[in-house]
């Protein structure tokens, strides 16, 4: 087996011992190492294999210049940008097979940077004494970036947070060596849906569309599965996408578990035909065992299980989804269709269901076709999401696009 090189960057002016031992460790486990100093102020004991000065400068700025900006915020955005730039340009090499980035509040700020770098397949660990923290919005999580809390490390080495090290050590070179890296012979559509138990078209589109030749992601859009398919969509990683379950613009515009105030957008901005419609555009998730948001308080609420409860917006509020839907879709650069059943959008919202809502669901289809942009084709179905007649119009469309080269088919 080749030997696999991992990246291991840190402040070295501050964090030699423990980047030391992380070296060590993937070492001892038959590794190679590439070291990349991030630290303005002081150096190293050693020399790394990319100086402060050569990631400042690939920032577009110098360490002179960091250090007089007078902020540690801004010299850490400069040393961020630098970082991410060279991870990226080491990779693109073929010198780097995984990273990991160890540090507190100010190198995981970094770190977040170099690993958004990074594209989907690269074993991308951070080591953080912030790991999971509410400090890092989802906007700024690469699709499958790893985090291990570390524990005891805040300064100097001791058993406890070589206990972290190691472990992280020996991920990152274990994933370098097991990963299987995304294909890309087949075109992939991006899916994002919820599980079966409220949205089921997938079951029926998946197999469908990989009859005609096409790889398909679904992406279980509760916040990080959306952030994820957004990264994606940035990189124009898909032939084409189904977003059918785009309630995260619901959370993010009610207090919800928000997948950043960019959902939406990178599939148009990217140019990628979207196929879009309303899965449970109707309610907004939020944390299961804290206290109902004052925003959501007062109305019908669905306990998903113990970590998410969903709460039911009422019509005015889907007027605004709508709208804001809408608008987002306005800026698309290549063809969308919208899929509107006016049977309901999710399965709790069926006449006799627990969060039925006739006259709101009236409302946010009245929107919708009030505010549609455009540059959308709008395809009113008497149809239930889930019912088989709407997985056949999705599949319609998608054919007609890739008959017309607007969708490249496998």
């Amino acid at each position: 087996m080749t030997a696999k090189t991992i990246l291991v960057a840190g402040t070295y002016d501050t964090k030699d011992d423990e980047l030391g031992y992380l070296a060590e460790v993937i070492r001892g486990q038959g590794g190679k190492v590439l070291t990349m100093d991030v630290s303005v102020l002081g150096d190293p004991s050693q020399p790394t294999d990319v100086s402060k000065h050569e990631v400042a400068e690939a920032g577009g700025s110098s360490i002179l210049e960091a250090i007089g900006a007078g902020d540690e915020n801004t010299a850490m955005q400069i040393m961020g940008r630098g970082a991410a730039a060279k991870a990226q340009e080491l990779y693109g090499a073929g010198r780097i097979d995984g990273v990991i980035v160890l540090g507190g509040t100010m190198g995981t700020d970094l770190a977040l940077d170099m690993c958004a770098a990074l594209p989907v397949g690269v074993p991308k660990y951070i080591v953080s004494t912030v790991a999971f923290s509410p400090l890092m919005p989802p906007e700024r999580i690469p699709a499958d970036v790893q985090m291990i809390l570390w524990a005891g490390g805040l300064y100097g080495l001791n058993s406890i947070c070589k206990a972290s090290l190691s472990q992280a050590a020996g991920a990152v070179l274990g994933a370098a060596r097991a990963v299987e890296p995304p294909r890309r012979d087949r075109p992939l559509i991006g899916m994002t849906s919820f599980g079966k138990t409220v949205l089921r078209y997938m079951v029926t589109l998946k197999p469908a569309l990989e009859a005609r030749g096409f790889e398909v992601a679904v992406f279980h859009a509760t916040g990080m599965g959306g952030r994820a398919f957004e990264s994606l969509a940035a990189e124009g990683a898909f032939a084409a996408v189904m977003d059918f379950a785009p309630q995260e613009v619901s959370n993010h515009l009610f207090g919800g578990l928000s997948a950043g105030a960019d959902r939406m957008t990178n599939a148009g901005r990217a140019g990628i035909p979207q196929l879009v419609a309303p899965g449970c555009y109707d309610l907004v998730d939020f944390v299961g065992w804290q206290e109902t948001p004052a925003q959501l308080q007062g109305r019908e609420t669905h306990a998903h299980n113990r970590l998410l409860t969903s709460a039911l917006l009422e019509a005015n509020e889907r007027r605004q989804v709508a709208q804001a839907l809408c608008g987002k879709l306005a800026a698309a650069r290549a063809p969308v269709a919208v899929l509107l059943p006016a049977g309901g959008c999710n399965e709790w919202d069926r006449p006799g269901a627990p969060l039925h809502d006739a006259a709101g669901l009236a409302a946010f289809c009245d929107e919708m076709r009030r505010r549609c942009p455009g540059n959308a084709s709008l395809h009113e179905l008497d149809c239930h999401i889930n019912d088989a007649a709407f997985a056949a119009k999705a599949l319609e469309i998608l054919d007609s696009w890739i008959a017309s080269g607007i969708v490249q088919g496998g």
